[in-house]
């Protein structure tokens, strides 16, 4: 009967030797994979969250710039408008043309 019990014993410390096994391969081919798609983007010239954020930022900012720009503009050039006016209704016009001559014959 003690017999049977050892045999179970050493095949329960076999199987659980073997899964130990097994576990540490899983962990060992994981971190291998890991490490190999890290270099493959790498060489793909990603860029990391950090810098996409960073340049996001800079982009919000510089559309937001160009936006408060262009509103200057429109009322420096809306002030503009008003005062050329004037100078266009007092420039005199151009007389009108009258038909072209027939020469003599």
């Amino acid at each position: 009967m003690q017999s049977e019990n050892r045999i179970f014993d050493d095949l329960a410390k076999m199987i659980n030797g073997i899964a130990g096994t097994v576990a540490g391969a899983g962990r060992e081919a994981e971190a291998a994979m890991r490490e190999r798609a890290k270099e493959f983007v790498g060489r793909m010239d990603f860029v990391s969250r950090e810098e996409f954020e960073a340049v996001k930022e800079m982009a919000a900012k510089a559309r937001a710039e160009a936006e408060a720009l262009k509103a200057r503009l429109d009322k420096l050039e809306g002030a503009a408008k008003p005062a050329a006016a004037p100078k266009a209704a007092a420039a005199p016009k151009p007389a009108a043309r009258s038909a072209p001559r027939k020469p003599k014959a």
